[in-house]
């Protein structure tokens, strides 16, 4: 049966919507502005494939699309300051070997700016004092670490700036002067230094505790350092840290969240605004000319954010997004003080009946609150209330990282889910960026332990506000969401009734060995002090112990796995070693495997095709309706090498299917 055959239908509460509607291509994103003003951009599909298209401010809809991709197309973008280019970052297969290529708007010519075979551009950086060149980052020469260069986009010749063979991070200031740098520290802190003349000297040292709540944003023609810094606080504040003696002056913070955002000007690089973001978003606006703008796009519904701005600081690109609404692209016409629709992220979507997400803070056995965010399915909430008439099938939904988190506002996942009646439960588990250092730190070596507690903790919060019952939940999530769900299965076997694990590693101690060669730099602060040194024999036990691979023998219910065969990061041995020794010990475990994709699904194709196959596989688990998979594999490269009987309709849907590899 073709998936067309359950189409949309606004007219009921509880039709399906098509899953093409939340992980096909939509139909316009990432809108920006030319530096001029005189041109509007987006990324629009050709062939099912995302491409920059460039139209006229006055009549952006007669845009015409430059570039023509035709493998897993362009993600991101920027204008150069001159506003002749627009360059952006393209990898093979997920790769994550990043190259820079550049789009010329009178011609539509691309070129490759960095010509380097099984290299990645780290940084990029763009200034108007230099409105014809870029200066990047690019580990050509050293895979571990980033030497500065500097490209001419006109004519494409490059310039190497500075050769780098023990700094993790680098900052470039807006004269393109190469001025802050830092390395991490055998102890798990981070060593910051800075540049005079040809020189680096220290510049003030980050405790291990403050190691990933502190960060430099940028720095000022007198050498002022703006940066998101923790130290002597709990939540991060946006400080000026004095390049004499590493002091800070403190511009503003909230003893809620850490810094969430910064708002520049596009030419001084002087901060108009920020944000910070508990439960939600808020914008904090320090510049006096910028007062008036924020209070008109306060008044949006849900979050907003300014995406693009044009030279002069007239005319802006706004995204404001809601959690039951894709997300629509505005234009503000600052001497207007108007706000002026330009489109609909995904416009089919409108009308339909999407749900709204509700946040809330739930408290871990030790009292530590998790920030959290449900949704639950039509059946058992009409009226969107946030308040469950029946429990419901849930879905345990976990954030990868784990040094990220989960925030409001539209997420594919919990609507589509949603609609197939299911609750869905995002919890930030301590480890959580964007709520302290305390938070992230009480995380240190309990992969497995506290922070897998904090998910079984939620579940029972959720079972006791009625919203599911203890033998109807899944587990689910991408990375280390895909380890939580392993270890879900394998250490608390009898509170999860299946699991979708999604590029997660199965050994810790495999998985640190395997990292890139770029990554290594940055170890000491985040794997090894955090998590563990598998070269350190106390530390390889312990990683052995917290692995889902030496529990095995405990899963007790169905398992898929999703897998690229290209993750540079979860190297494709993590999954294929957890699906040999479940088929030894007769375990059900069903495998798909994808060999076009890296870190993630990033194929419209493959991702369709993948969740389809989640679908089906849920929807047997826990008798809920679900759209057949038809011919959803149509145009991906799927494989299945495991696993098709736990899968309804898949051996059917397999008959006919082609795989099709894009890199």
């Amino acid at each position: 049966m073709s998936s067309s055959q359950t189409q949309p239908d606004s007219s009921s509460s509880t039709s399906l919507i098509g899953r093409s509607l939340f992980f096909g291509n939509p139909s316009r994103r990432n809108a920006q502005i030319s530096p001029d003003g005189t041109f509007i951009s987006f990324l629009a599909p050709i062939d099912g494939v995302m491409n920059i298209w460039v139209g006229s401010f006055e009549d952006w809809q007669s845009a015409k699309a430059m570039t023509f991709d035709k493998g897993r197309g362009i993600a991101n973008y920027q204008w150069s300051k001159s506003g002749n280019h627009i360059i952006y970052l393209q990898d093979s297969g997920g790769d994550e070997n990043w190259l820079l290529y550049s789009l010329e708007i009178a011609t539509g010519n691309v070129r490759c700016l960095t010509p380097f075979a099984d290299s990645r551009v780290g940084f990029y950086k763009l200034s108007y004092d230099f409105p014809d060149d870029c200066v990047f980052g690019l580990n050509a020469r050293n895979k571990q670490f980033s030497d500065v260069w500097k490209v001419n986009i006109v004519t494409g010749k490059l310039t190497f700036v500075l050769q780098n063979d023990e700094y993790g991070e680098i900052v470039v200031d807006k004269a393109f002067a190469v001025r802050v740098a830092s390395k991490n520290s055998p102890d798990g802190g981070i060593q910051y230094y800075k540049r005079e003349g040809d020189e680096w000297t220290p510049l003030f040292k980050l405790a291990p505790e403050d190691a990933l709540s502190t960060g430099v944003i940028g720095v000022s023609e007198t050498g002022s350092i703006l940066a998101a810094s923790s130290r002597g606080r709990d939540t991060s504040a946006l400080v000026w840290i004095n390049p004499a003696d590493g002091s800070e002056e403190v511009l503003g913070m909230s003893p809620a969240a850490d810094i969430a955002d910064c708002f520049l000007d596009p030419i001084t690089e002087r901060l108009l605004a920020y944000s910070t973001n508990r439960l939600k978003r808020q914008w904090n606006v320090l510049e006096e000319d910028w007062v008036a703008d924020f209070e008109l796009l306060s008044a949006l519904p849900g979050s907003f954010s300014v995406v693009s701005l044009s030279r002069d600081s007239r005319k802006a690109i706004i995204v404001n997004e809601q959690a039951n609404h894709a997300g629509a692209y505005k234009i503000l016409d600052r001497d207007q003080k108007q706000l002026t629709d330009l489109f609909t992220i995904r416009p089919e979507l409108d009308g339909l009946n999407l749900r709204e997400m509700h946040p809330v803070e739930i408290p871990a056995r030790d009292g530590l609150p998790l920030v959290s965010y449900y949704t639950l399915p039509f059946a058992a909430d009409p009226t969107g209330s946030g308040q469950p008439s029946q429990p419901s099938p849930m879905i345990l939904l976990v954030h990868g990282g784990p040094w990220a988190r989960d925030e409001y506002g539209f997420h594919p996942f919990h609507q589509w889910l949603a609609n197939r009646g299911y609750a869905v439960l995002s919890v930030n588990y301590r480890g959580s960026t964007g709520f302290g250092k305390n938070f992230i730190n009480a995380a240190n070596h309990q992969f497995a332990g506290a922070m897998h507690d904090d998910l079984i903790d939620a579940v029972d919060w959720a079972i006791a506000q009625g919203i599911t019952s203890r033998d109807t939940v899944a587990i689910f999530g991408g990375s280390y969401g895909g380890y939580a769900t392993l270890v879900g299965l394998t250490f608390t076997p009898d509170r999860f009734a299946a699991g979708v694990d999604l590029v997660g590693p199965s050994s810790l101690v495999s998985l640190i060995e395997s990292f890139p060669a770029y990554w290594k730099p940055l170890l000491e602060s985040s794997w090894f002090s955090r998590v563990g040194n598998p070269e350190l024999p106390d530390d390889r036990e312990r990683l052995l112990a917290q692995s889902p691979i030496t529990r095995v023998k405990h899963i007790r219910v169905p398992l898929l796995i999703g897998q690229g065969a290209n993750d540079p990061r979860v190297v494709q041995a993590e999954s294929d070693q957890m699906v040999q020794v479940m088929e030894e010990a007769g375990l059900p475990v069903a495998y798909v495997l994808y060999p076009d994709e890296g870190h993630g699904f990033v194929r419209p194709e493959n991702k369709m095709a993948f969740y389809s196959i989640m679908e089906s596989f849920l929807g047997q688990i826990f008798g809920l309706p679900s759209e057949p998979i038809g011919d959803n594999l149509q145009g991906s490269s799927t494989l299945v090498p495991n696993g098709t009987s736990l899968i309804p309709g898949l051996d059917e849907a397999l008959k006919t299917h082609q795989p099709v590899v894009k890199q």
